[in-house]
């Protein structure tokens, strides 16, 4: 192979025209440098599957087609549960009016979408995080369908995320839902919207309240400061008539920098006369039920020794 085609060889998946366009021979098509995925749709044969190269070439290889459901998920960074983090399923979705998707390997929907529940990001159109929070109604749980609910309607920091606007809000996904009354899975939808609360900035602190929820204890408190007025240290939920700070700390708290802010927070919260109860990754695996049964031991007044609460950590 001379040096000049095999600069031109796709390192990705690539349709018929898109190899048309690179001058890519039927021939060399059928070598053993390429293999048919489906009709009009290719791979190289050295190549490693990537969600994204996948994605891009199935919706360039059918025209009016849209990524959605587990595929959209998991390109957009929605919370998963454990079960769907690392599926390699490609979802793809067609409006009514067209002839449904039949490819090996592609699950395919006919659905019925609104405008502006459709994006294209670069060379990919997929559904927007809104709509495929609402196509995964059908098959998630309400409780993980609920976290990726308060994961849209979160306030975002801008410094890190580079934008100031959440997602989406309560508002904006009710009037969603009007619009798809007679869509599968829209009575679980409608029930985790009633569950959506602004200020949760991870999947367990949504699972933690829930569970709290689920138990009767009173609807906590979400991105609890210290001090009425904004700023200084907050607790990720709590009572604050009951001076009792909830705490989730996860993965992304073992940073060394993390741990120290983490200990002045909580001192600052102690100093101030509030109870600190501090979960973590032990806790969100057993459903937080120690969790709950302590905080309702807070709230009933049963107060354990400060050594003992101060220590509650996994």
């Amino acid at each position: 192979m001379d040096a000049p085609l095999k600069s031109r060889l796709p390192c990705t998946p690539f349709t018929l025209r898109e190899a048309e366009a690179l001058g890519l021979s039927p021939d060399l098509l059928r070598s053993q440098n390429f293999e048919g995925v489906s009709h009009g749709l290719y791979r190289p044969a050295s190549w490693d599957f990537e969600l994204r190269d996948a994605a891009r070439a199935l919706c360039a290889a059918t025209p009016g087609a849209w990524i959605s459901h587990t595929t959209a998920a998991r390109l957009h960074g929605l919370i998963l549960p454990p079960w769907l983090l690392e599926s390699n399923e490609l979802h793809l979705s067609k409006p009514r009016k067209l002839v449904g998707v039949r490819r090996k390997g592609v699950i395919g929907h006919t659905v019925l979408a609104r405008p502006g529940e459709v994006e294209t990001d670069w060379d990919l159109r997929i559904s927007t995080r809104a709509r495929t929070w609402l196509d995964l109604a059908r098959t998630l749980p309400l409780p993980e369908l609920t976290c990726i609910g308060d994961q849209l309607i979160r306030m975002p920091r801008a410094v890190f995320e580079g934008r100031d606007t959440p997602y989406a809000t309560i508002a904006s996904l009710r009037t969603m839902l009007g619009g798809h009354r007679n869509l599968q899975g829209i009575v679980r939808a409608r029930e985790a919207l009633s569950l959506l609360r602004v200020g949760a900035d991870s999947g367990p602190e949504t699972l933690l309240r829930l569970a709290m929820l689920d138990a009767g204890l009173p609807e906590p408190d979400l991105q609890l400061t210290l001090w009425e007025s904004p700023g200084g240290p907050s607790a990720d939920l709590g009572y604050r008539r009951r001076k009792i700070a909830i705490q989730y700390d996860g993965s992304g708290h073992l940073d060394e920098l993390q741990v120290l802010s983490d200990q002045r927070r909580d001192s600052a919260f102690r100093n101030a006369g509030w109870t600190v109860l501090i979960f973590g990754r032990e806790d969100l695996a057993d459903g937080f039920t120690g969790a709950v049964r302590l905080v309702k031991k807070m709230l009933r007044g049963a107060w354990m020794d400060p050594a003992v609460t101060a220590g509650f950590c996994s």
